[in-house]
């Protein structure tokens, strides 16, 4: 957490009189955008407004959350989003933890003159004016939560603050599944659920929103996975063909990873995908208990992440790639 200090100096910067910018990463994933409209939200209660700005589109599935409607999409307003970030007094940063990982915002950010307040929880943060970043916490939302608890300013997370928190918990958590989840997650939880949040209304638009295409892909993926090193390791891929010509759209194949790890036996699982527009490789990875898919998916395929969910690219053929990786865990044990 923040020191003291740091939360009286971070105190003074949020005044109605300040502009003040949200920021998170490319790709926005439900922590990403429920940590953002979280916070967004809560300085709203507060009277102060602030803009959500992110790299490009995030998924249907997660624009139900209160002022959603009011995210700035760069790839789509990239004018709005340069003189956000140009007018900014204040930029906080959430769920990332280098330029690099915002896209073309990286540039505009690097250069602006406004306070940068880092909010994150993955592993090596670049430097920030505020850091406030712990790996061991498995959701940026649950950092915002604790930061308005630093804060002092509970009162002002109503049912609205607490939908978009409990979103990005849940997701980023894998429904409390993960290892990461914790005795205070839950007591967060709790604290947002007599906030408002009703779990059973969240967790149906987030997950029982599954489009056509989304199925069919599913079935196609599921179909054909394999498994290697003795049942250990999953894999599963798409191609670029099979996307499109079974109508692909944003965020149909979140959480598809995730299906290897149910397979009785596998401490590990690799999604392989082809990128809609540029020649590479997408890679997601997910593991069970001590295995470290971060450390991996930095040595090798050019990512990072968690130690239980990392992703990584891999700038060839989706064959190539995935005959690489075996070729990987045949000299080395992940």
């Amino acid at each position: 957490m923040f020191s003291l200090q740091e939360i009286l100096d971070i105190k003074k910067l949020l005044s109605p009189d300040k502009n003040i910018v949200i920021i998170t990463h490319h790709n926005p994933d439900g922590d990403a955008i429920g940590s953002s409209l979280g916070l967004k939200n809560f300085l709203k209660n507060k009277g102060i407004e602030a803009t959500v700005l992110v790299p490009n589109d995030f998924p249907k599935f997660l624009k139900w959350m209160p002022n959603s409607k009011d995210v700035v999409i760069a790839d789509y307003k990239r004018k709005k989003a340069g003189e956000a970030i140009y007018h900014a007094d204040v930029i906080f940063c959430l769920d990332f933890n280098t330029a690099a990982r915002i896209g073309s915002l990286g540039d505009w950010l690097t250069k602006s003159w406004a306070k940068k307040i880092l909010i994150d929880h993955h592993q090596q943060p670049d430097q920030f004016d505020f850091v406030y970043s712990d790996t061991e916490v498995p959701a940026t939302s649950q950092m915002i939560y604790q930061f308005i608890e630093a804060l002092g300013e509970e009162e002002f997370v109503d049912k609205d603050v607490a939908e978009c928190l409990y979103t990005g918990i849940m997701t980023d958590t894998g429904g409390f599944r993960y290892r990461s989840t914790s005795a205070l997650t839950h007591e967060i939880i709790g604290k947002l659920i007599n906030k408002g949040a009703d779990p059973a209304m969240i967790s149906s638009n987030t997950w029982d929103t599954n489009s056509i295409s989304r199925l069919h892909l599913l079935a196609l993926v599921l179909g054909r996975v394999e498994t290697v090193q003795n049942g250990e390791v999953a894999i599963m891929s798409l191609t670029r063909e099979e996307l499109k010509n079974l109508g692909y759209q944003k965020g149909d194949t979140e959480g598809f990873v995730n299906y290897g790890l149910s397979i009785k036996g596998t401490k590990v699982s690799a999604f392989f995908t082809e990128d809609l527009y540029e020649d590479f490789i997408k890679i997601s990875f997910r593991s069970k208990d001590d295995t470290d898919v971060n450390q991996f998916s930095r040595k090798y395929f050019n990512g990072g992440g968690h130690i239980n969910a990392a992703g990584g690219r891999y700038d060839d053929t989706l064959e190539i790639a995935i005959n690489e990786f075996k070729q990987i865990l045949e000299k080395e044990n992940i």
